[in-house]
């Protein structure tokens, strides 16, 4: 129903239907992307866009905080800069469906990734790009508070907002985690805390984004200063200290930056808003401080529901990072006016069981199944060597009634693939390609490799895939250790 519905507004938008409709992973929320491919060649269509991102979102209210607040964010730039958010070229009558500019799939998250691998010249480029972000970010938290009213749809940020973050980590992640604690000490501690981080100065008061992570943050190309970022995913976005979103781009733990550079940072956020608002950068440097708890914490409420409780593999995969941060502001005394508070971040910030494993006793190969839908996977050992291959190329048993409930792993499914003959010249293939790679990396001494399947769903032709393979591995290297995860049944196995 949505395919064809998205396919008429790109009629009544356009006046053409798209070539092709691809359903793009999703994320944390439940809305669902759609790539489409508009027609080319025709002269009279030549000022189409080439591709275009169709959105589906149940929540209509959101979806009018988002295309309307895009909208305005599109337009407001300085002359001869990039727009600030993708454009919004129609919304269904319905509500429940918009079409945007596509901004392609490069975050800013990853871009720094592969800046990084170009030594100086990448970090000087990070640097520059840092900059056009801050900046970008500044200019959006300042847009006059009239124009954005109207699409705002969080209460404003205050005590009571804070305390929930507070005590969505408490019961998210605190208490999921096993640390004991003194529950009427601690509820006391986060009514003081709320008290405290709610008290800033009106001046630093503006649209905060609310999730300024590089995540949703794009590079889209570039212009005369250097890479044109847009922010997206600011449809929670409320008015509160803006601060707070320059601390969640700083603070993100993937993101990478040293404390050192953090700081620095956050110094160049403080300078350049006190050119915008009558506010000193040592007066924002003071309001930040509990603002940081605040971030690592709400994050981590956020990483303890999605990956503790609702069991999401890269929620989970990224908690190590995230105590890392927390460790840093334990030792920094940022809670040291919370004792209880400060005694469970040390113990969390702590724990082995969120850590991955340091291993010296050879080469351990991580074999995954995972959903597109859903991200890829994560892999923490460090080094980031493997593989990942595409699965959809084959046929999917899924599409049929009477496989949708099984996996993999099941007789009837196996027979599917394997009568088909598919199945077994791309696993050859596969193995052409992994097995050099685990005899080099025996000799050479590494200790992880990880090799991921993915398919639409995660459960039938990437199940098998993975199965296939450990099982070749297990039985042809007994001097290797050989571990089997299928990520969206939340199994895994340790073959040898």
């Amino acid at each position: 129903m949505e395919i064809k519905e998205i396919i008429n507004l790109c009629e009544e938008r356009f006046g053409v239907s798209p070539d092709k409709v691809e359903e793009l992973p999703g994320a944390g929320s439940s809305r669902r992307y759609f790539r489409l491919w508009l027609p080319e060649g025709d002269e009279t269509k030549h000022m189409l866009p080439l591709t275009v991102i169709a959105t589906f979102g149940e929540d209509v209210r959101e979806n009018e905080a988002f295309t309307g607040l895009s909208r305005v964010f599109h337009r407001y730039a300085h002359s001869g800069s990039v727009a600030l958010a993708p454009a919004i070229y129609a919304v269904s009558e319905s509500g429940h469906i918009y079409l945007q500019q596509d901004l392609g799939s490069l975050s800013f998250l990853d871009w720094m990734k592969r800046m990084r691998l170009e030594g100086e010249d990448g970090k000087e480029k990070i640097k520059e790009g840092v900059t056009r972000v801050i900046v970008g970010l500044l200019q959006i938290q300042n847009i006059p508070y009239r124009l954005i009213e109207d699409y705002i749809m969080s209460a404003g940020f205050g005590r009571r907002r804070i305390e929930s973050d507070l005590d969505y980590f408490k019961n998210c992640f605190l208490r999921p985690s096993g640390v004991s604690f003194n529950e009427e000490r601690l509820d006391a501690e986060i009514a003081r805390f709320a008290e405290r981080a709610a008290d800033y100065p009106p001046a630093m008061e503006g649209f905060m984004l609310r999730d300024c992570q590089s995540r949703n943050i794009m590079v889209d190309g570039y212009d005369m200063d250097g890479i044109a970022v847009r922010f997206i995913d600011f449809q929670g976005g409320m008015i509160g200290p803006m601060i707070y979103d320059a601390i969640s781009f700083l603070w993100q733990a993937k993101a990478g930056f040293s404390k050192e550079e953090r700081w620095s940072l956050l110094e160049d956020y403080a300078r350049w808003l006190s050119g915008w608002r009558d506010i000193s950068p040592d007066q924002s440097l003071a309001v930040a401080r509990p603002l940081i708890v605040l971030r690592l914490l709400q994050v981590l409420g956020a990483y303890g529901f999605r990956g503790l409780i609702e069991h999401k593999a890269h929620f989970v995969e990224s908690i190590p990072l995230a105590l890392d941060n927390l460790q840093e502001a334990v030792d920094d005394g940022l809670l040291a006016d919370y004792p209880e508070l400060e005694r469970c971040c040390r113990e969390l910030a702590g724990l082995e069981r969120f850590r991955p494993e340091v291993r010296d006793d050879g080469l351990h190969v991580e074999i995954l199944s995972f959903s597109y839908k859903k991200g890829y996977p994560e892999n923490l050992t460090g080094n980031g060597g493997g593989f990942v291959f595409d699965c959809r190329g084959m046929h999917n048993p899924g599409r049929y009634e009477e496989y949708k409930s099984l996996t993999g792993r099941d007789r009837a499914v196996i027979d599917f693939l394997e009568e088909r003959g598919e199945v077994q010249e791309f696993m050859k293939n596969v193995r052409g390609l992994v097995v050099p790679s685990v005899e080099t990396y025996k000799r050479r001494g590494f200790s992880d490799l990880q090799v991921a399947f993915g398919c639409t769903g995660g459960r039938h032709r990437s199940v098998y895939c993975a199965e296939s393979l450990a099982a070749y591995l297990a039985a042809n290297y007994p001097d290797i250790h050989v571990s089997l995860i299928h990520r969206e049944q939340s199994i895994k196995i340790r073959k040898s």
